[in-house]
């Protein structure tokens, strides 16, 4: 995602600056602990994970807002949860995330969702049996495919690849099933799908641990990446998983979306602040089990796309880095 830069400061509203000097002499907030409930992911994915992290994280801060993890099927259903208010804080994908502030595809009207940062980027990963007949995404033709888990932003972005391929409709679509993650490796080992798609971190442990047992083949993506940012925007870019990840003898062009951390517009600003000072002083610990080399900068975590940054997250980046 090409990032907006900071000119996008403008975009913050007059009064922001004011904000942002009122927070940056607060003292440490007194009262009965906030509490909010993120929306995460299922058990054992990368969502869930970091959101453990972070909920540990702002734990051990010594702040009064509290973090409490709530299980889910990712992005889409995040996104819900924060229109019908069980949930304040939430993860998704780039893609869902704007799907949900213009009320369109998985959501019947505009969602009032807001941006604290974006976190990092997901790798699309679409996967093959090495010994396998598919060689290409065409080769899916008619063929069961685990397409991420119902109300997962995987499904979305594969559904979207596939439409691209000219394989979803038509005389002979794949066969798209709704599995998790680890449903999707196990029918992969057991020859139960042909392929199996996959958003998140590089290297996902999931699917290294897979690569180990099953010699499997990368299929290339990035070809498809203009065709998506015609027709979605620039939410998806072109990215490469690198020669080594997964036995890979050489890279591998994909997809790239980012993650955003989202939050109900009515979260207070000052939670909002508390929560970005947690995630900027411990972004190395907090990414580390997602995915490796990411690196949480304030340049890429304001690049959110048609997501309006939250009032309190605008305030923060103007007070620490001008």
């Amino acid at each position: 995602m090409t990032s907006p830069g900071w000119s996008r400061r403008r975009a913050m509203g007059a009064g922001i600056g004011t904000l942002a000097g009122t927070l940056a002499g607060c003292a440490p907030p007194s009262g009965p602990p906030r509490r909010l409930r993120l929306a995460t992911g299922p058990e054992g994915g990368p969502y869930n994970a970091f959101g453990k992290a972070l909920a540990g994280a702002v734990a051990v801060s010594g702040r009064r807002t509290q973090i409490a993890p709530v299980g889910t099927a990712a992005s889409v259903d995040n996104l819900r949860k924060l229109g019908d208010g069980s949930a304040e804080l939430a993860l998704a994908m780039a893609d869902v995330a704007e799907d949900a502030v213009l009320g369109r595809e998985a959501f019947s009207r505009p969602v009032a969702v807001t941006a604290l940062a974006r976190v990092y980027v997901n790798y699309t990963h679409l996967l093959v049996p090495a010994d396998g007949p598919v060689r290409s995404v065409g080769d899916l033709a008619g063929r069961p495919v685990a397409s991420g888990a119902a109300g997962s932003g995987v499904q979305v972005a594969a559904g979207r690849i596939l439409r691209a391929a000219g394989l979803s409709g038509g005389p002979t679509p794949a066969r798209e099933l709704a599995l998790g993650l680890e449903e999707s490796a196990r029918a992969l080992r057991e020859g139960t799908v042909e392929a199996l798609f996959w958003s998140g971190g590089v290297p996902t442990p999931a699917l290294a641990s897979l690569a180990r047992e099953l010699p499997l083949r990368f299929l290339p993506l990035d070809g498809y990446a203009g065709a998506l940012r015609e027709l979605h925007g620039p939410v998806y870019s072109a990215v490469t998983l690198p020669a080594g990840v997964y036995g890979l003898t050489g890279p591998v062009g994909s997809i790239g979306v980012g993650n955003y951390l989202l939050a109900r517009a009515d979260l207070p600003a000052g939670a909002a602040r508390e929560l970005l000072q947690v995630l900027f002083d411990r972004r190395l610990d907090l990414l580390r089990e997602v995915t490796a080399g990411a690196r949480l900068e304030p340049r890429f975590a304001i690049s959110t796309g048609r997501v309006p940054l939250h009032p309190g997250a605008a305030a923060y980046y103007r007070s620490v880095y001008g």
